[in-house]
C-alpha cells in the first residue's frame, strides 16, 4: 500500500461455488482485470478484490450431495476457482471466502451497527421465494415471468417465516438524490434508467434473515437467525479491505471506485447495497458498472441446457491470451456478447495469428537473419512512418478513454485499426524481405519503423494481453523498462541509449516462437 499514489479500489461480484466458473463468469473477471492493470500501469495504487459466495443453501446442498463437509467443499471450490483465475492471468490482490472468520467478523459487526442505528426490526414475512436466486420475488416479478422466476424460469415457493427486516424503504429519497447528484454512479446509462424507474416505483423493506439454517453467519443480537446470503455477500467488498479488523486499512481504501457486476444483480448493488452502507454510516461506492451477458450461439449459458463452456476448455486448446482477446474484442462489455467456436477460430486467425503474430515474427526474423539481431546506427533515429501517417497521441488518448469507460472492444478495435493494420499495410507496401536484398539501409529503416509499431502496440495492449505485450516489448532493448512503461510513453518517445537490438528468446532451433500459431 502506497499512500503517496492515488488509490483505486475495484471488485467483482462474488460467485456461487456450486459449480466451476463458465465463460460468462470469466467475462466479468477479465473486464475488471483490464481496469486493474491499466490503473496500475498509470501509477495508481490498486486493490482488486474477488471472492466466493459460500453461505448459501445451494452450496450446502451441493456439499451434501457429494458427502462432504460444507467448509471443506467451499475451500476446495475456492482452490478450483483460483486455478481458473490464475490461468487467465487475473491480477487480483485478495480473494475473500464468505466462510472465512474475517468475513464473519465483518458481517456481524456491520449487522450490529445497522441494528444500533435503528434500521433493523423484527416481523413476519410472507412472499414468493426463488431458491435459485435465494431471494423473495415481488408479485410483479412473478407476473413478468409468467408465474416463474424471471431469472431461473422455475416456480417460486410461498414462504412465511419470522424474520428481521432491513428498512430499505426509508432510503428511497436518499437513493434518488444519489442518482441525481452522481449521474455516473450507475453505468451504463441504460442500467441507470432501469434503477431510476425501479426506485421511483417505491422500495419495500427487505427480509435479511433466515431461520432454521445451520450453515451461515448468525445474527449477533438474535442468534436464532442466520443472515440472508445477499446481506452477507455484499459485505465482502468491506471484508477485503479490513472492515472490523483493520480500521486504518479500511479508511485508506473505502469507498470502492468500481464494483463490476452482472446486469441481473443490478438492483442488489444499486439500491440495497448503497442503502445498507448509508444505514451503517458509510459512503456508497463511486460507481457500479453492470456488464452484459455472454451467450453460447445466441442461447443463455446453463448447466441444465448442457451448453456450458468452461474457460479451461478454451485455455487448454489455445492459451489465456486468445481467451482474453476474444471476449474483450468480440463482446461489448456494457452489452451482451456471443461465443461460438467458429467465430473464435476466425477472430483468432485474422487478428492474432495473421495480423499481430505475423507482424512480430516477420520483423524479428528479418532482423535476426539479415542484421545479426542488431540494427546498427539507429540510436539517433526518430520514429518515422507510424508518426507520419498516424497521430499516435490522439490514438493513445482514444484508447485510454475507451478503457476508462469500459468500452474494451472499442479500445482494441482502435489499436488494430490505427496501429497494427497500418503497420501490416506498410510492410506489404515496402516488402522489407525483398528490399533487404537490394537496399539494406532502406530495409533497416523500414524494420526500425515496424519495431516502433510493435513498441506502441505492446504498450497499448499491456492491460489486455499481458503475456503477449511483455513478450513483444522484451524482445527489443527499448530505453524504458517494461515495468515502468505508461500509455504516455507511446508518444513521449523515450530516447534510445543504444542501437536497436533484438533480445527475443529463440527456440532450440534458433527460430522465433510464434505468438499465435495459426488454427488450421
Amino acid at each position: 500500500m502506497d499512500n503517496q499514489r492515488p488509490k483505486f479500489y475495484l471488485t467483482t461480484a462474488i460467485d456461487y461455488p456450486n459449480s466451476r466458473p463458465h465463460i460468462g463468469t470469466a467475462f466479468e473477471k477479465i473486464g475488471a482485470d483490464v481496469q486493474a492493470r491499466y490503473r496500475r500501469m498509470e501509477g495508481y495504487d490498486v486493490h482488486f478484490v474477488m471472492g466466493n459466495d459460500e453461505n448459501t443453501i445451494k452450496v450446502a446442498r451441493r456439499a451434501a450431495e457429494l458427502g462432504m463437509d460444507v467448509k471443506a467443499y467451499c475451500d476446495d471450490m475456492a482452490r478450483q476457482f483460483r486455478e481458473v483465475w490464475d490461468a487467465l492471468d487475473i491480477s487480483y490482490d485478495e480473494f475473500v471466502q464468505t466462510s472465512e472468520p474475517r468475513h464473519h467478523r465483518c458481517a456481524t459487526a456491520f449487522a450490529q451497527k445497522v441494528y444500533e442505528n435503528g434500521y433493523l426490526y423484527k416481523g413476519v414475512y410472507e412472499g414468493w421465494y426463488c431458491e435459485g436466486c435465494e431471494a423473495f420475488k415481488t408479485e410483479s416479478d412473478i407476473k413478468e415471468g409468467g408465474g416463474l422466476c424471471p431469472n431461473h424460469k422455475t416456480p417460486p415457493v410461498r414462504r412465511t417465516e419470522p424474520t428481521w427486516f432491513f428498512a430499505q424503504s426509508r432510503f428511497q429519497e436518499r437513493l434518488l438524490k444519489l442518482y441525481e447528484d452522481r449521474p455516473d454512479f450507475i453505468q451504463p446509462e441504460s442500467r441507470r434508467n432501469e434503477m431510476l424507474s425501479y426506485v421511483q416505483g417505491g422500495l419495500q423493506d427487505v427480509s435479511i434473515t433466515r431461520i432454521g439454517q445451520s450453515w451461515g453467519i448468525r445474527l449477533p443480537f438474535d442468534p436464532e437467525f442466520t443472515i440472508w446470503v445477499w446481506f452477507d455477500a455484499l459485505l465482502t467488498y468491506l471484508t477485503g479491505i479490513g472492515y472490523a479488523t483493520d480500521d486504518a486499512r479500511f479508511e485508506r481504501w473505502w469507498p470502492a471506485d468500481i464494483h463490476f457486476i452482472g446486469k441481473d444483480i443490478t438492483r442488489f448493488h444499486c439500491a440495497l447495497w448503497p442503502a445498507m452502507l448509508l444505514a451503517a454510516g458509510l459512503e456508497p461506492p463511486r460507481m457500479v458498472f453492470s456488464h452484459g451477458f455472454v451467450y453460447n450461439k445466441g442461447g443463455k449459458i446453463s448447466k441444465s441446457l448442457g451448453n456450458v463452456v468452461e474457460p479451461m476448455d478454451v485455455i487448454s486448446k489455445f492459451n489465456s491470451e486468445a481467451f482474453r482477446y476474444y471476449f474483450l474484442r468480440e463482446c461489448p462489455f456494457p452489452g451482451d456478447g456471443d461465443f461460438t467456436w467458429e467465430r473464435f477460430t476466425d477472430l483468432y486467425n485474422a487478428d492474432l495469428a495473421n495480423n499481430l503474430g505475423n507482424l512480430y515474427s516477420r520483423v524479428v526474423t528479418l532482423i535476426l537473419r539479415n542484421f545479426s539481431g542488431e540494427l546498427a546506427d539507429t540510436r539517433h533515429l526518430e520514429p518515422g512512418e507510424i508518426y507520419k501517417d498516424v497521430d499516435v497521441e490522439e490514438t493513445t488518448r482514444k484508447v485510454q478513454d475507451h478503457i476508462e469507460s469500459c468500452q474494451y472492444n472499442q479500445a482494441l478495435q482502435t489499436v488494430w485499426a490505427q496501429i497494427l493494420d497500418p503497420a501490416n499495410q506498410y510492410a506489404e507496401k515496402t516488402q522489407p524481405w525483398s528490399l533487404v536484398k537490394t537496399d539494406k539501409e532502406a530495409a533497416k529503416r523500414v524494420l526500425f519503423d515496424l519495431v516502433e509499431c510493435l513498441r506502441v502496440a505492446a504498450i497499448l495492449l499491456k492491460p489486455f494481453l499481458p503475456r503477449t505485450s511483455e513478450t513483444i516489448y522484451r524482445s527489443f532493448n527499448f530505453a524504458q523498462s517494461y515495468e515502468d512503461v505508461r500509455c504516455e510513453d507511446v508518444y513521449v518517445y523515450p530516447r534510445p541509449v543504444a542501437d536497436l537490438k533484438l533480445t527475443a528468446k529463440l527456440d532450440a532451433s534458433g527460430k522465433v516462437p510464434p505468438l499465435f500459431p495459426r488454427i488450421a
